[in-house]
C-alpha cells in the first residue's frame, strides 16, 4: 500500500461507543491518573533523565531536547524527546530523495543512518520519550492514549482522522504494548482506531502494566 498517497481504510469497531459519550468521572479519573502519575514518575525517573541529559551533553553537545511539532486534540503542540539524532537529521533528510520516499511511506526508517549510537539505545528502550511526561502533566498528552503523530500524518487516517483528534496522544498506548514497529501503518492506524472506540479506564491501567515489560524487552523499538 502506498500511503504517501492514500489513506488507510478504518474498519468499524463492534461494540464501540461515542467517545463524547465516555462519562465525565471516567475522564476525570484518567486526567487524575495522568497527574499523579507524570509526577510519580518524574520524580523517581529525574536522576536517570539527569543522567541521560549529561551523556547528551558530553556526546553530541547542545541541544539536548528535540521537539516533535506533533496534533492533538488540542491543536498543534511540541511534544519533548531527548535527541537521538545528529544535529543536522533535518537536512540529511530533505537532501538524500530516496531516504525522504523511504520516510514519508511510514514516517519511521528502521536503519536510520541519523540516528546516534547514544541515540540509538535510548530509542531501544523508549528512554528518549521520557521528556514527555512534562507534556502529560501540562495537559498535552495522556500517560494513555493513541500514537503521537504529525500533521502530515492525519491524512492517512481517512474517516478516522477526528476520532483520532478527539483524544490526546499516549506516551504509551495499544500499539505500543502489542505492535511497536513489529506491524505496518495500516495496522497501527487500525490499532489506535480500536482504542479509541473501545477506551475503558480499566484497558488504560492494563496497558500501564504491560508497558514496563514491553520496554525492558527492546523488542521492535527503533
Amino acid at each position: 500500500m502506498n500511503l504517501t498517497s492514500q489513506a488507510v481504510q478504518v474498519e468499524p469497531v463492534r461494540g464501540s461507543r461515542d467517545v463524547a459519550c465516555i462519562a465525565t468521572r471516567d475522564k476525570i479519573m484518567k486526567r487524575i491518573l495522568d497527574v499523579f502519575g507524570s509526577l510519580m514518575l518524574i520524580t523517581l525517573l529525574g536522576p536517570l533523565m539527569m543522567f541521560i541529559a549529561l551523556a547528551l551533553l558530553l556526546d553530541q553537545g547542545m541541544p539536548l531536547i528535540y521537539r516533535r511539532r506533533v496534533v492533538g486534540c488540542n491543536g498543534e503542540f511540541d511534544a519533548y524527546k531527548f535527541r537521538s539524532m545528529r544535529k543536522d537529521a533535518d537536512r540529511v533528510l530533505q537532501l538524500d530523495s530516496q531516504m525522504r520516499l523511504a520516510f514519508e511511506e511510514n514516517f519511521k526508517l528502521k536503519s536510520d543512518p541519523r540516528i546516534t549510537r547514544l541515540g540509538s539505545f535510548l530509542r531501544k528502550y523508549s528512554l528518549d520519550e521520557l521528556p514527555q511526561l512534562f507534556n502529560v502533566l501540562f495537559g498535552e498528552m495522556s500517560l494513555v492514549g493513541p500514537r503521537m503523530i504529525t500533521e502530515p500524518e492525519l491524512e492517512k487516517y481517512g474517516d478516522g482522522k477526528n476520532l483520532l483528534l478527539s483524544v490526546k496522544p499516549g506516551l504509551t498506548g495499544y500499539w505500543q504494548v502489542y505492535g511497536r514497529q513489529e506491524v505496518s501503518y495500516a495496522q497501527r492506524v487500525q490499532m489506535d482506531i480500536d482504542y479509541i472506540a473501545g477506551w475503558r479506564f480499566g484497558w488504560d491501567l492494563k496497558i500501564l502494566l504491560l508497558t514496563p515489560y514491553r520496554v525492558i524487552r527492546g523488542r521492535g523499538a527503533y
